[in-house]
């Protein structure tokens, strides 16, 4: 085949009647119109697909019905053109569905397209001035209003060569769809051919697939492996996004699946019930919309009852562009950046349509100002996946994200993530951690402005400790382990925090004691100092140094603190030297005998196994030793410690 295949597909749309169908024959040799029906009543029902091959290129094109009872799925095929073949009949002129039909274009974004004017063999001269005329007119507020506009027959095949002129430039002047984003397809049909297996069909929204790529079937999570493509009838290893295709995945059920489900690349996602969406309604005086309005809800192949909840005031005006909430009546699979159509229920017009921003877990509260606030944002930020990748970071559920993190929640392949994000680490936008996490800087300085207020109020409520223990600062940050752990590390290698063992401080903080604390003290660590391998209990200490109990275990905390004692469990405390002296012991036993009984560790410390014990127990948690039943080793790598 000399036709280099494009990712491109053309959509008709057009009035009932007005040819799009004999068109798309005559483009492409055909028949579109498949069903019994379809042939019998002369009138699309279902999507048609055909290749088209214009001046060395190939691309698609989807044929829709035009009669208003299948808007449904004249939705569902536009949301996979790239542009648009707009047919009026020379004889008819500009009809309602027309107008419907712009309009939906329109909120779904197709930007590209020409006109055919068909039926001028039916029609005197002066009539086909007069409809080219207002066809003219009615789309001058369009897209569409310096787009070519072709008279032509299908019947005779005057005017069309240079439709085909036409045709051409239009291909020429579209960007095909970009292939190195997520894989998704919605399905637009599903069936099952003998000795094959499951084969679904439609035009991946985005991305590219090969054969033998692993793919998941949503909503129902069924997993599978891509056995054959099909692009147009032919075989080949991959699809993209923008060409109509069929995939063979012979695992699936085809009873089991319908128009409006999606297949994709496995990770990236799933169902949603919620979705926050930029909705702009049309100019028309029956588009406005009150919160709550029950509406269809459609988007890519799918078609979903739902209730929309303005975000900002009660009723929106027909004209009007705002926020929106929806809750779908049943779950569907979409993405930031795909296009939505809502039309009312009875009677059944289109009103509006728009954006989905993103997935949201339930209904947001209204007339919120941070709310509104970062709704504003994330729309800002679609369409433009670096920004959307620091958006996704700036408002990571932990404060900190993965590599794969961001690139579930901003739908971009993970492989292309470390580039993003190294752009934006390059920009100061963002900040790399230890552990593969990432925080935008704006998080960063909030978060690190938290955790000095909470180390700040520990200071002065403790000036005595050297710090706070890693565990309470994470319970009072309400930050997740390895998040905390590298903002500590990040945040010490700035200068803005230390670390003494287990213990966080503000840089600047110097512990002090007061006089008569330090002189108690001195006086209760020279008893431990005395006592290294029998160390005295609380109640022996209050005896000796004259003090209550209250007071000493005041008095403990702060030297346990400044590690000045060691606690080992269960209860004990031994002076930091008794326990550094207790393991040179234990270590020069085992470097000259291999193994060590752990009764003997009582002889070799000159105690008794109620101190003995809990100090092997204390070394074997240290990674020390090793226990195997009653005898000790030395652990492996620690030959030299």
């Amino acid at each position: 085949m000399a036709d280099e295949p494009v990712n491109l597909t053309l959509g008709t749309a057009g009035h009932i009647d007005h040819g799009k169908t004999l068109l798309v024959k005559m483009l492409t040799g055909c028949e579109t119109d498949r069903l019994k029906e379809e042939k019998a009543r002369g009138m699309s029902i279902e999507l048609g697909f055909a290749p088209c091959r214009i001046a060395g290129t190939e691309v698609g094109i989807c044929d829709v019905p035009g009669h208003e009872r299948f808007v449904k799925t004249m939705v569902a095929g536009a949301s996979a053109i790239d542009g648009v073949i707009l047919v009026v009949a020379a004889d008819d002129g500009v009809m309602p569905q027309t107008r419907e039909h712009m309009d939906i274009l329109t909120l779904l974004g197709v930007a590209h397209g020409l006109v055919a004017l068909t039926k001028i063999d039916r029609v005197s001269p002066e009539r086909r001035e007069a409809a080219a005329a207002e066809t003219r007119a009615y789309l001058g507020g369009t897209f569409l209003r310096d787009a070519p506009l072709c008279p032509l027959s299908s019947v005779t095949g005057e005017g069309f060569d240079g439709f085909l002129t036409a045709l051409g430039a239009l291909v020429r002047s579209i960007r095909p769809r970009r292939t190195d984003r997520v894989f998704r397809l919605p399905v637009e049909r599903a069936f099952s051919v003998k000795g094959v297996g499951t084969v679904v069909a439609g035009v991946p929204l985005s991305g590219q697939a090969r054969v033998g790529d692993a793919v998941v079937l949503l909503p129902q999570g069924a997993e599978g492996r891509i056995r054959a493509i099909q692009v147009y009838g032919r075989d080949t290893d991959t699809v993209r996004a923008g060409q109509c295709a069929a995939l063979q995945v012979p695992h699936w059920d085809a009873h089991t699946i319908a128009r409006g489900d999606t297949v994709a690349a496995p990770g990236y996602f799933q169902p949603e019930s919620w979705y926050a969406c930029r909705l702009h309604l049309l100019a028309h005086e029956h588009a406005a919309l009150k919160t709550g309005a029950r509406v269809k809800f459609h988007t890519g192949t799918s078609e979903v009852a739902a209730s929309v909840f303005l975000l900002e005031g009660d009723r929106a005006a027909g004209g009007a562009e705002c926020l929106v909430q929806v809750r779908l009546d049943a779950a569907l699979v979409a993405g930031p950046g795909d296009r939505f159509i809502v039309r009312t229920l009875s009677p059944v017009w289109t009103v509006g349509g728009g954006v989905i921003l993103s997935a949201i877990p339930g209904r947001l509260k209204r007339n919120r100002p941070e709310i509104l606030e970062d709704l504003r944002d994330r729309a800002a930020a679609v369409g433009d996946e670096r920004a959307l990748v620091a958006y996704c970071i700036r408002r990571a559920e932990g404060l900190a994200s993965t590599v794969t993190q961001a690139a579930h929640q901003a739908k971009v392949p993970e492989a292309r993530v470390p580039a993003i994000l190294a752009g934006l680490v390059a920009e100061g936008k963002v900040v790399e951690l230890a552990g593969g996490l990432y925080v935008h800087a704006a998080t960063l300085a909030a978060v690190t402005e938290r955790l000095a207020g909470i180390l700040a109020d520990h200071h002065r409520a403790a000036p005595e400790s050297p710090g706070l223990e890693f565990d309470d600062l994470l319970a009072a940050s309400g930050l997740a382990r390895p998040v905390l752990a590298a903002l500590v590390e990040r945040l010490k290698a700035d200068g803005r925090l230390a670390a003494h063992g287990a213990r966080v401080a503000l840089a600047e903080h110097r512990p002090t004691v007061a006089g008569a604390d330090q002189e108690r003290l001195d006086r209760i660590e020279a008893l431990f100092r005395e006592r290294p391998f029998n160390p005295p209990g609380e109640d022996e200490v209050a005896q000796a140094a004259g003090l209550g109990a209250a007071e000493v275990g005041r008095l403990l905390k702060i030297l346990t603190e400044h590690e000045r004692l060691v606690p080992v469990p269960p209860g004990l405390l031994f002076h930091r030297d008794a326990v550094a002296a207790a393991r040179e012991r234990l270590l020069g036993h085992l470097r000259k005998e291999g193994r060590l009984e752990s009764v003997d560790f009582k002889y070799l410390l000159e105690t008794t196994r109620k101190f003995a014990i809990p100090l092997l127990d204390y070394f074997d948690r240290t990674g020390l030793t090793r226990r195997v039943g009653y005898t000790r080793y030395l652990r492996a790598g620690r030959g030299d410690a």
